[in-house]
C-alpha cells in the first residue's frame, strides 16, 4: 500500500512525510476519518499545500474535530452557518476576557475551513471572498452587541435623534466597512479597514453619570478594536486599520452623522472618493447606517459624467508607480505592475466618472461592476474577459500564498518549497509554468491599466531626432580632438574636463560589469543626456553634478529609462542640476525624487499646508503604522519629495523668501503631527490610552513646541528642529491598557520614540537633526514636561535668554487643547512685568557670548563677514526684537501675538515701541539678508560672503542697535 503522500511532487512529499509522525505521533485518529469524507491522501495534500493546516491539524485537534461535528468541510461556508457557529461559541462568554478567547478561537476554526477549501479548490472564488467577509461581519457584530450592553451597563445607554423616525431613541454604534470588507471581497489573512459613526449628539441615560455620546462611541469602538485586534495567547482576529476616517489618526474614533455629512461636503478628498466606493454598512443599527449612506452618495457619486476625476486619478495612478519603485514591489502580485490593484483602480476609475449617471455602477463587488461596463459597452467584451480572468487568477494566487502561512502577504515566494506549494495549489505541474502564465495575465492588466488611465508621460513621446555625434562621443568611436571640437563647438565650457569625467565612467568597474539590458540603456540615455545639456549655460559644470546621478542610477535603470521616454522630466532635470549643486546631490543621494520631475506644474508650485497634510495622509494609508521601518522611510522619501519642490520653486521665482520658510515650516509641521500619531499608536496598542481626570478618551494631550528657526517659521533647507515636549494630562494617572503605566512613563516614552524616529540614520538619511536643548532645565531636565512644570520653571527658574527664546515659541504639532493652553503660557510669561535695564544687560551679555563664539575671528573681519554672527548680521535684529518684545509686552500684550521676527518688528512699530520707520527698514534688511542664505545654502555655500558684502544693512542695523541697546 503507498504512502498517503507518494502522489504529490517530490519536494513536497518529502515536506509531508517528514512531518507526518508530529502531527499524527499515533496514526490518523478515527475522528478524523470517519464520515467526515476525508481520506489521509485528501489530508496529505492539505498539507502539502499550507503550514497553518498542517499546525492547527498538530496544536489543536480537538477544535478541528469539533468544525468536523458542526459540518463536514465538504459543505460550503454559508452565513447561516458561520452565525451558528457564533452563537454557540457565545455561549461560553462571562466576561470581556472570555469574549477575546471566544472570538480568536472561533477565527482559528473558522480559518481553518476557509482556507483548506479553497486552497483545496472545494470553493470557488466568490464562496472564499464571501465567507472570509461573513466572517469578518459575524465577528464585528458580535463583538459590538457584547460590548455594547456593557458600556450601557457601566455608563447608561446612549439616546439622541433616530435618523429613521425622527423622534428620540436608544443609539447604537454604525461600523462602515471600508475596502474589500466593504466589497465583500475580503482576503483569507486580511486586516479590515472601518469607519465609526453614530446616529447625533445626546447623552447616556440610566447610568451613574451621563456621558456624552460621541465619548460613549469612542470608548465603545476602542473596547470592539481591542477585542478584533489586540493579539493575546489566542493570537488576534482581525488587524484592524481605522486610518480613513476623517482626520485619519488624528481625527475622533467615532463621529456623528452630521459630523461625518459635514467633513465630506467640505474636506472630502477625491482619493476620499474612491475610498468610499466600496463603503458598506456592516455592523450596528443598519437601518440608521442605511440613511448615512444615502446621505453620502452624492458625495461618491456625481450627478454627471465627472471628466473632472480623470486627473486625480492620473495623480493616483502615479503614485501606484512612484510606490512600486520606492519599495521594490514589482513581485507583489497587488501592488506591482499589473497587479489586482490595476484591475480595481481601472473599474473604481468607471464607478467615479460614470456612476452619478448609470447607477449600475453604483455597486460594489469589483466582478458585478466588470460585467455591467461591458453590458454598457464602456469596454469591449475582450479587455472585460482579459480582466476578469485576470482578477480571478490574481485573487486565487493571493489566497494561496497568504493561505500557506495565515499570512498577509502578495509577495511571490522566493524558496523552492514555497513555489512548488503555490504551484500545486494553483492547479500546475511546477512554478515555471504557474509563473509563465501569471506573467501573460499581468502583461494583460498593464496594457489595459495604461490605455484606460493613460498620462501625458505615458504616451508615446518618441526620441527627437538626435546627432550621431552624441552617440560617437559617449562610445568614444572617434579620436579625441574631433571630440574636444565637438564639445566645443556645442557650448561646453570645459571640454576637456567632460570627456576625462565621461571616460571616468565608461570605464568604471560598475559600468564595465552591468547587464547587456543596463548597458544597453546606459547607451541610449548618455547621447541623450549630453545634448541637453547643451541648453544650460554651464554644460561641463552641470555634467559633473549630473554624473552623480548617473552613477547613483547605474543599477536601477529604470530611472533611465524615465528620463529617456520624458523629455519634460530630462529638461528639468538638467536645469535643476545646473542651478543648484544641493539639487544634484538630493537627486544622486535618492534617485526616486526624479518622479517630482515628470510634472514641472507640481514641481513649481509645492502644495499649501492642508494638502500637505491630504498627500502624507493618503500616502501612509497603505503603511501600518506598527511597520516603523517602512514609515520612517516614507517620511524621509516625503520630506525630501517637497523640499526639492520648495527649492525648484525658489529657483524658478515662484516663491519668495518669505512663502520658501513657510513652505519649509509647513512640511516639519506636517511631518511633526504625523510621527506624534505614530508614536502614540504603537504605545497605546501596547498600554491602552493615557488616564485623564475627565475620563475623555482617544486624546493624546501631548503638543511639540517650535523653537527658534521652526518656531520663527523661518527653517531653512538643512535646518535643525529646536523642539520641546509638554502635555496637559496629570502624570500620576495610569493608562487604560493590559499593560498599564503612570502617564508620566507613558508621555517620557512617546518622547522618547517621536526623537528616534525624526533622528534616526535609515538608507534615506536622516529625517531631522533634533535640538532638545531648550527645554526646562536643558539637557538635564526631563524630556516631556507637564504644562504645569513647564509654566512653573519659566516663572521661577528660567534664565533671560530662555524667555528671549520663548518670544520665537510656538506650537507647532499635537492636541489642540494643550497648544492652545501653552500659547496662554506663552503669553503669560512674556508679559511679565520686567526691570529693563537688567534685561538689557542680559541681553547684552548674551549676545556678546554668542559674537565671541560663533562670529568671524578678528584676523579676518577684513575677508569675511558672517551673515547671521557678525556685527550688524542677523542675530543682532533678533535680539533687538527679542529685548523690545520682553520689555514691552507687559505694556502691550498684542506683541505676543507672533513667533516670526518680521511681524513682530511690523508689531512693534503699530504699537509704537519701534519707529515705523526703523521697523520698515530692519524689515527688508532681514529679508536681504536671510535671502542671501537662502541662495547660498543651494549652491552648497555657508553663511559667510565677503567683507564688503551689504555694507548699507549692517551700517542702518548697527546704528539702530546702538539706539535701543546702548541705554
Amino acid at each position: 500500500m503507498s504512502e498517503p503522500w507518494s502522489c504529490l511532487p517530490s519536494p513536497l512529499a518529502d515536506d509531508v512525510a517528514a512531518s507526518w509522525e508530529s502531527v499524527f505521533p499515533e496514526g490518523l485518529p478515527g475522528w478524523l476519518l470517519d464520515d467526515t469524507g476525508l481520506s489521509a491522501e485528501i489530508i496529505a495534500r492539505a498539507m502539502a499545500r499550507s503550514l497553518f493546516l498542517r499546525q492547527t491539524l498538530e496544536r489543536h485537534p480537538e477544535q478541528v474535530q469539533a468544525l468536523l461535528e458542526s459540518r463536514m468541510l465538504g459543505e460550503p461556508t454559508t452565513p447561516e452557518y458561520l452565525q451558528e457557529r457564533w452563537n454557540e461559541y457565545l455561549c461560553e462568554v462571562a466576561d470581556e476576557p472570555g469574549l477575546h478567547s471566544a472570538l480568536r478561537q472561533f477565527r482559528r476554526e473558522t480559518q481553518f475551513r476557509i482556507i483548506w477549501r479553497d486552497l483545496m479548490r472545494w470553493a470557488d472564488l466568490h464562496e472564499t471572498m464571501a465567507a472570509t467577509s461573513t466572517f469578518a461581519e459575524v465577528c464585528i457584530q458580535g463583538a459590538l452587541d457584547w460590548l455594547h450592553e456593557t458600556a450601557c451597563e457601566q455608563y447608561g445607554t446612549p439616546w439622541g435623534v433616530d435618523p429613521v423616525s425622527g423622534s428620540e431613541a436608544p443609539q447604537s454604534l454604525i461600523v462602515i466597512g471600508m475596502g474589500k470588507l466593504g466589497g465583500c471581497e475580503l482576503n483569507v489573512s486580511s486586516d479590515i479597514d472601518l469607519i465609526f459613526a453614530f446616529p447625533s449628539k445626546g447623552e447616556t441615560r440610566g447610568g451613574h453619570r451621563s456621558l456624552d455620546n460621541q465619548q460613549f462611541f469612542i470608548r465603545l469602538g476602542q473596547r470592539l478594536i481591542q477585542a478584533l485586534d489586540q493579539i493575546t495567547a489566542d493570537g488576534f482576529v482581525f488587524r484592524v486599520d481605522m486610518r480613513l476616517r476623517p482626520y485619519g489618526q488624528s481625527g475622533a474614533l467615532a463621529l456623528s452623522f452630521a459630523a461625518l455629512e459635514t467633513y465630506y461636503q467640505d474636506q472630502g478628498r477625491d482619493w476620499e472618493r474612491y475610498a468610499m466606493v466600496k463603503s458598506r454598512v456592516v455592523a450596528g443599527d443598519r437601518k440608521a447606517g442605511q440613511v448615512l449612506m444615502e446621505n453620502l452618495r452624492p458625495f461618491v457619486y456625481r450627478r454627471y459624467i465627472d471628466f473632472s476625476a480623470f486627473e486625480s486619478l492620473r495623480s493616483m495612478k502615479a503614485m501606484i508607480s512612484r510606490e512600486v519603485r520606492r519599495q521594490g514591489l514589482e513581485n507583489n502580485i497587488k501592488l506591482g505592475s499589473g497587479g489586482i490593484r490595476e484591475i480595481e483602480f481601472v473599474v473604481q476609475a468607471f464607478q467615479l466618472i460614470r456612476g452619478g449617471r448609470d447607477r449600475e455602477l453604483q455597486q460594489r463587488e469589483l466582478l458585478v461592476i466588470l460585467n455591467e461596463l461591458e453590458a454598457l459597452e464602456l469596454l469591449p467584451s475582450k479587455v472585460v474577459n482579459e480582466l476578469r480572468e485576470a482578477y480571478v487568477f490574481l485573487r486565487n494566487l493571493e489566497h494561496a500564498l497568504q493561505g500557506m502561512e495565515d499570512k498577509q502577504t502578495q509577495l511571490l515566494p522566493e524558496d523552492e518549497l514555497s513555489r512548488a506549494r503555490v504551484a500545486l495549489i494553483m492547479g500546475f505541474e511546477d512554478w515555471q509554468a504557474c509563473h509563465a502564465v501569471l506573467e501573460q495575465h499581468r502583461e494583460k492588466v498593464a496594457t489595459h491599466f495604461a490605455n484606460i488611465i493613460a498620462t501625458e508621460e505615458d504616451e508615446e513621446n518618441g526620441q527627437s531626432s538626435l546627432d550621431e555625434g552624441w552617440f560617437e562621443l559617449w562610445l568614444a568611436e572617434v579620436d579625441e580632438v574631433s571630440d574636444t571640437q565637438w564639445l566645443e563647438k556645442h557650448g561646453y565650457e570645459d571640454p576637456a574636463g567632460s570627456l576625462a569625467l565621461l571616460a571616468s565612467l565608461r570605464d568604471s568597474r560598475t559600468v564595465q560589469t552591468m547587464q547587456t539590458q543596463g548597458r544597453k540603456r546606459l547607451n541610449q540615455f548618455m547621447p541623450v543626456l549630453l545634448q541637453a545639456l547643451t541648453e544650460v549655460e554651464k554644460p561641463s559644470e552641470t555634467l559633473s553634478r549630473v554624473l552623480q546621478l548617473v552613477e547613483a542610477i547605474l543599477r536601477r535603470t529604470a530611472y533611465m529609462l524615465l528620463l529617456l521616454e520624458n523629455p519634460g522630466a530630462r529638461t528639468q532635470l538638467v536645469s535643476l542640476c545646473s542651478e543648484s549643486p544641493w539639487i544634484a546631490r538630493q537627486l544622486a543621494e535618492t534617485p526616486l525624487l526624479l518622479d517630482e520631475l515628470l510634472n514641472a506644474e507640481s514641481l513649481y508650485h509645492p502644495p499649501a499646508k492642508d494638502e500637505l497634510q491630504d498627500d502624507l495622509r493618503q500616502q501612509m494609508l497603505r503603511i501600518s503604522y506598527d511597520d516603523l521601518e517602512n514609515q520612517m522611510e516614507f517620511l524621509r522619501h516625503f520630506k525630501k519629495a517637497h523640499t526639492l519642490r520648495v527649492a525648484a520653486s525658489e529657483l524658478k521665482g515662484t516663491l519668495p523668501l518669505m512663502k520658501v520658510s513657510d513652505y519649509l515650516t509647513w512640511i516639519a509641521e506636517v511631518v511633526l503631527d504625523h510621527v506624534i500619531d505614530v508614536a502614540f499608536a504603537n504605545l497605546v496598542a501596547r498600554h491602552g490610552y493615557p488616564g485623564r481626570a475627565d475620563g475623555a478618551a482617544n486624546e493624546t494631550d501631548f503638543a511639540i513646541i517650535g523653537y527658534g528657526k521652526l518656531g520663527g517659521i523661518e527653517l531653512g533647507y538643512t535646518s535643525d528642529l529646536d523642539l520641546v515636549f509638554v502635555h496637559g494630562a496629570d502624570p500620576e494617572l495610569v493608562t487604560d491598557g493590559d499593560k498599564p503605566i503612570d502617564n508620566a512613563v507613558f508621555y517620557t516614552r512617546l518622547g522618547q520614540r517621536i526623537v528616534h524616529i525624526l533622528n534616526a540614520q535609515t538608507p534615506s538619511g536622516q529625517l531631522y537633526e533634533v535640538d532638545m536643548r531648550l527645554r526646562p532645565s536643558g539637557n538635564s531636565g526631563l524630556l516631556v514636561s507637564t504644562l504645569q512644570a513647564f509654566r512653573k520653571y519659566q516663572l521661577n527658574d528660567a534664565w533671560t535668554w530662555e524667555h528671549q527664546a520663548l518670544a520665537r515659541a510656538r506650537g507647532v504639532a499635537g492636541s489642540r487643547d494643550t497648544l492652545a493652553a501653552f500659547e496662554a503660557v506663552r503669553h503669560d510669561i512674556l508679559c511679565q512685568s520686567r526691570d529693563r535695564e537688567k534685561l538689557r544687560q542680559d541681553v547684552l551679555e548674551m549676545r556678546e557670548k554668542m559674537r565671541a563664539n560663533l562670529g568671524t575671528t578678528e584676523s579676518r573681519k577684513d575677508e569675511v563677514f558672517h551673515i547671521k554672527h557678525d556685527t550688524g548680521g542677523i542675530v543682532d535684529m533678533e535680539f533687538m526684537v527679542q529685548y523690545l518684545m520682553l520689555a514691552w509686552s507687559n505694556a502691550y500684550p498684542e506683541l505676543t501675538k507672533w513667533s516670526d521676527n518680521i511681524r513682530q518688528m511690523e508689531e512693534l512699530g503699530r504699537a509704537g515701541v519701534l519707529p515705523v520707520e526703523d521697523a520698515e527698514k530692519l524689515r527688508e534688511a532681514y529679508i536681504a539678508l536671510r535671502s542671501s542664505i537662502h541662495r547660498r545654502a543651494l549652491q552648497n555655500l555657508n553663511s559667510q560672503v565677503a567683507a564688503d558684502a551689504f555694507v548699507e544693512e549692517r551700517k542702518y542695523i548697527w546704528s539702530v542697535w546702538q539706539k535701543i541697546m546702548s541705554g
